[in-house]
């Protein structure tokens, strides 16, 4: 899949742009002030594999906390900021690696001078993100409401008074609730920036129908190569959000990590426990950092030839099974053997 070049540069220790893969973002809900809470938090989310997280920043107790919670975990802080810049100025202070301010929200232009020579001396990129709620009444007002064009030239005001002060690590968002508008803002502000961008459905819902929503439009938009780190925003857990992107990323196949299972649906030719198989499979082999396909089919009829891609699969039948590799039936047991037999074969892979 090719990816439109960007710009490329760091969070801490992460890289971002087009030179390196897609990351996977979240944002804590804990109370930032509550330091434990939220280090418990970011660890856990280490632990699905959250490459960025972002914390809120609404007042000067939480941006003092910073600076303890960056001592205690491994993954690089982005602190969201808005309207005063003092909180910017003391996150930078607390060794955070990423702001996310909107530069014409902050403040006169030498406030956001004072920003910007800070990031500049401590090397951190700052996040314009333009979500449609927060879009200038005179961009509504020129362009008729909230649509692309706003969108777009609302995000580009706030790249140009950084541009006017020589700062160029920019990473970019635009968005929207809307499926449609939200790919068609990041297709636009790709032709116009070479800056990374950070994608995502904003406030797609529950985890469910946000997951659905999300899948689409983050989707979408990676698979015409554009995005450089991406956010899953659902009402919920944010430990969900990294499971969903992650999953994301490697339907697509722009993260191989993990042992892709392929199953069929389920038909009337079925003759074993496909979806409790499927389950206990899943999850004897989660660990497991092989970048191989496994297939778990219904029936000995089709099985094997349906996943002939498959690196190693099954097939029910009639109170057996048949276990295949690359399509050709290597052994044939008893269905209630399946399950350790197909995972004695994928440890030796």
């Amino acid at each position: 899949m090719m990816r439109n070049k960007t710009k490329n540069f760091y969070y801490g220790n992460v890289g971002i742009g087009s030179d390196f893969p897609v990351t996977v973002q979240s944002m804590t809900n804990t109370d930032t002030r509550d330091i434990k809470e939220t280090v418990s938090q970011i660890k856990l989310l280490e632990e699905v594999g959250c490459d960025i997280i972002r914390l809120a920043v609404p007042d000067m107790e939480a941006a003092l906390a910073l600076e303890k919670i960056k001592k205690q975990v491994n993954i690089p802080i982005i602190a969201d900021i808005h309207f005063d810049y003092k909180l910017a100025l003391q996150a930078i202070e607390g060794g955070v690696n990423g702001l996310r301010i909107n530069p014409g929200n902050i403040g006169d232009k030498q406030r956001v001078k004072e920003i910007v020579n800070r990031c500049k001396e401590k090397d951190i990129p700052i996040r314009i993100g333009v979500n449609s709620g927060s879009i200038k009444k005179e961009f509504l007002e020129k362009y008729g409401g909230v649509n692309v064009n706003s969108m777009v030239e609302s995000a580009m005001e706030h790249v140009r008074i950084l541009e006017e002060m020589n700062f160029k690590k920019i990473v970019l968002s635009v968005k929207s609730t809307d499926i449609h508008m939200t790919i068609e803002s990041y297709e636009k502000l790709s032709q116009i920036v070479d800056y990374p961008l950070h994608i995502g459905i904003t406030e797609s819902g529950s985890l469910w129908k946000g997951t659905i929503k999300s899948s689409i439009g983050i989707g979408s938009l990676l698979a015409k190569g554009i995005g450089d780190t991406i956010r899953v925003s659902l009402t919920g857990s944010p430990i969900e959000e990294v499971k969903v992107g992650k999953q994301i990323l490697r339907s697509l196949g722009l993260l191989n990590d993990r042992i892709e299972v392929i199953s069929c649906p389920t038909c009337g030719r079925t003759r074993i426990a496909l979806e409790k198989i499927v389950s206990e499979v899943e999850q004897k082999i989660e660990h497991m950092n092989k970048s191989i396909k496994v297939a778990i089919m219904g029936c000995e009829v089709n099985g094997p030839g349906e996943a002939k891609e498959a690196d190693i699969g099954i097939a029910g039948g009639n109170g057996l099974g048949l276990i295949f590799k690359k399509g050709k039936v290597i052994k044939k047991v008893e269905e209630n053997k399946l399950i350790d037999e197909l995972v004695k074969e994928i440890e030796k892979l």
